[in-house]
């Protein structure tokens, strides 16, 4: 179980770096997304599950809807 746990964290490390890295904002957002689901796994797997469903509800649901509608509604510098 150790080993999953540090999977996932070096998962959720790798994806914390890719947002900083990524210059296309959608990219970003779904990296970000990819930390709120790593870290409702991890919620699950320390035995809180009603901390993992909020965390995957709002944080990789709700959370990752409205910054894709931001994004799609913004003009970028390129154009």
């Amino acid at each position: 179980m150790v080993i999953i746990l540090t999977i996932l964290v070096l998962f959720m490390i790798v994806s914390a770096v890719a947002v900083l890295i990524f210059k296309d904002l959608m990219n970003a957002v779904i990296a970000s997304c990819m930390i709120s689901l790593i870290a409702a796994i991890l919620f699950y797997c320390l035995q809180a599950p009603d901390v993992a469903m909020a965390e995957a509800a709002i944080g990789a649901a709700l959370i990752t809807g409205i910054l894709v509608i931001a994004v799609k509604r913004t003009k970028r510098f390129e154009e």
